[in-house]
């Protein structure tokens, strides 16, 4: 079980990388950024497949999108200088607790 959430968390960094790649392709203008992007997704997708033959694809699908929207605020934050409102903020952390609950009491079911 522990190598499922292995692959879970490969899927989200290759998301996060590419969503972060985005504005660097300045609308997918740019060559390499945009191959690196298509790997990256190419490469989150892969890993999810591995994921949904182990764990139910709601619960997948929940923690792959909580984390990676997560994980891209936060480094919206550092690299791009976007501000989130507090209310923004804790919604987020939010988003985290929920998805340590529905992990936490899907594994205990399966």
């Amino acid at each position: 079980m522990i190598k499922t959430y292995f692959f879970l968390v490969g899927a989200i960094f290759c998301e996060v990388a590419g969503t972060m790649l985005l504005p660097v392709t300045q609308n997918f203008t740019k060559l390499l950024p945009t191959s690196v992007l298509a790997v990256c997704y190419l490469s989150a997708f892969y890993l999810l497949t591995f994921v949904v033959d182990k764990l139910p694809i709601a619960i997948v699908y929940a923690t792959w999108s909580g984390l990676g929207i997560f994980t891209i605020a936060i480094l919206g934050y550092i690299f791009f200088k976007q501000t989130l409102s507090w209310q923004a903020i804790f919604g987020l952390f939010l988003i985290v607790t929920g998805v340590i609950l529905v992990n936490t009491f899907t594994s205990k079911l399966m």
